[in-house]
């Protein structure tokens, strides 16, 4: 069976992969179809997949700062938006079964809330899926999405602690020591070193330290992963931290979405009751982009986090599950909300892939706040005297700011999305600011670019480098522009475009090191004679 798995998972995920759609669509596909030809879920799957979705809380956590849930468009959306979601919704449910829905026929007002409250939740996994494959999970939008998804976890665990009437356990109250462990917790990363044992050490902080240790005080394992991560997330190792789980953690989660197609036999009944949740879908991402519009932030930002957000969350199976288990809710109603999220990410996937599309399209008509009221993270821009900007400040891009200040002195300007990296930048002396440079209205936020003479894309992701070049070209940007890559064909594809170098940051790294020795240990060689 495993074969079959394996093969069919890598099938559909290529195809789906060749139609431009995230591989996630086709492993949903392939589950539904195994399921069709009498695959199920087995316990090693579920394991798989439970281990998938902790290790991608875990490396939220460590890319979380706690700040950012305290910020009220987090904290105050998030709540704002599931309790408008669960009591229009409510509503509509109530509206199917008072026009004759039989699956719904027997539902108490109470059941029918419940319900509500399930289909008022998006999912963690694809958003987060979604962000990364884009590159853009540190975007202004991306944080503002993934913040009030956390909310929602905590929501669920709130959810789940009191539906099943289970408390922690009065042990729980040590878990307050935690926080206080954080130096320990450093010093034992900084002592693992870079390889096996950085990942190792992961895995056993997400699930035995954190997963294993709140599922033993009786609360939700995936709680603790995220708030583990969390208490990480401010060590300088962080992000490599979490670079060197990625390709385990995507792993992990081909099986979490092969899981919900292999879990539930569709029926017909099933399938015209999710295309009946379908139908609210769109009122779901409209409250979304309410809300986040009324903290001031810009069309660009709402509307992307809006669509970030556009979906149906794997937490309305749990909570289905748990339903039917009590005798909440019927197995029709529990089918329909597998099919449901399902659908929902297959309708999610191409829409989220044309976000910026979609917001060029619609900003015309969508009324932007005035420049003076919008949110602080969306503030104008003023480049002064640069006359190099540099598009991501990581290591290449921080590497080359203090080279080029080395050479001709204070004329550059780094532009880095994350903002607590911009503060850091500052703080070394750098001149750097926070922003989105694949954001289509950074560059109108940019007061004067007359005195731009080159332009450095040394972002991490080819696709974000490849959009920040797509927004300097149809601004008509008379300057010069280098980016980096990390492959051969990702070259060919930025120079095609139009950029006058690029440079593979692998190869590139072997001549710097050779040139910097050089430089520094003034060598003079000999070189051999000719023949």
């Amino acid at each position: 069976m495993e074969l079959i798995l394996i093969t069919t998972a890598f099938i559909a995920g290529f195809v789906a992969l060749k139609c431009n759609l995230p591989p996630l669509v086709g492993f949903l596909l392939a589950g539904f179809g195994l399921h069709a030809m009498g695959y199920t879920s087995n316990d090693t799957i579920v394991t798989l997949a439970d281990l998938g979705v902790t290790l991608l809380l875990f490396t939220i956590g460590l890319k979380l700062d706690i700040k950012t849930l305290l910020s009220k468009e987090i904290w105050a959306g998030a709540t704002i938006h599931n309790l408008l979601t669960t009591a229009i919704f409510a509503v509509f449910i109530l509206f199917f079964k008072f026009i004759g829905v039989s699956s719904l026929a027997a539902m108490s007002m109470e059941q029918v809330v419940l319900l509500a409250f399930a289909l008022s939740f998006s999912s963690t996994v694809f958003a987060v899926k979604s962000l990364q494959e884009k590159g853009e999970m540190n975007a202004t939008y991306g944080t503002l999405a993934i913040g009030i998804l956390v909310m929602q976890d905590i929501f669920a665990v709130v959810f789940l602690t009191a539906s099943t009437g289970k408390l922690p356990e009065w042990y729980a109250i040590a878990l307050f020591v935690l926080p206080f462990m954080r130096p320990i917790f450093y010093k034992l990363l900084d002592k693992v070193g870079h390889g096996e044992m950085l990942v190792l050490f992961g895995i056993f902080f997400a699930l035995v330290v954190g997963a294993g240790l709140f599922e033993l005080v009786g609360m939700k394992p995936d709680l603790g992963a995220l708030i583990l991560g969390m208490l990480l997330a401010g060590h300088k190792k962080a992000s490599e931290l979490s670079k060197s789980l990625f390709n385990l953690k995507e792993l992990f989660l081909v099986c979490f979405f092969l899981n919900i197609g292999l879990s539930e036999q569709p029926t017909l009944s099933g399938f015209a009751l999710a295309l009946l949740f379908l139908l609210m879908l769109p009122l779901k991402g409209i409250l979304y982009f309410v809300v986040l519009n009324t903290f001031k932030f810009r069309v660009r930002t709402s509307l992307l986090a809006s669509l970030s957000l556009f979906n149906f969350s794997e937490f309305g199976l749990i909570v289905g599950g748990l339903a039917f288990k009590m005798g909440w809710m019927s197995g029709d109603i529990l089918v329909a909300l597998a099919l449901a999220v399902s659908i929902s990410f297959v309708l999610s996937a191409p829409i989220n892939r044309k976000g910026h599309e979609l917001y060029q399209r619609s900003s015309r008509w969508l009324k932007e706040h005035a420049a003076e009221k919008l949110n602080v993270r969306d503030q104008l821009i003023n480049p002064g005297s640069a006359q190099i900007l540099i598009l991501g400040m990581g290591r290449i891009g921080t590497g080359a700011y203090d080279e080029l200040r080395n050479r001709y002195g204070k004329i550059s300007l780094g532009i880095e999305v994350r903002e607590e990296a911009a503060r850091e930048h500052k703080n070394h002396g750098r001149n750097v600011i926070s922003g989105d440079a694949t954001d289509p209205d950074f560059w109108e936020r940019i007061l004067d670019t007359a005195n731009v003479k080159l332009v450095l894309l040394a972002m991490p992701h080819h696709q974000g480098n490849q959009t920040a070049l797509e927004q300097l070209k149809s601004r008509n940007f008379k300057g010069q522009i280098a980016a980096i890559a990390e492959y051969p064909d990702q070259l060919e594809t930025l120079v095609d475009q139009g950029v006058n170098a690029a440079f593979n940051i692998y190869s590139e790294a072997g001549s710097g090191f050779a040139r910097h020795v050089c430089d520094q240990l003034q060598l003079d060689f000999t070189p051999p004679p000719k023949p």
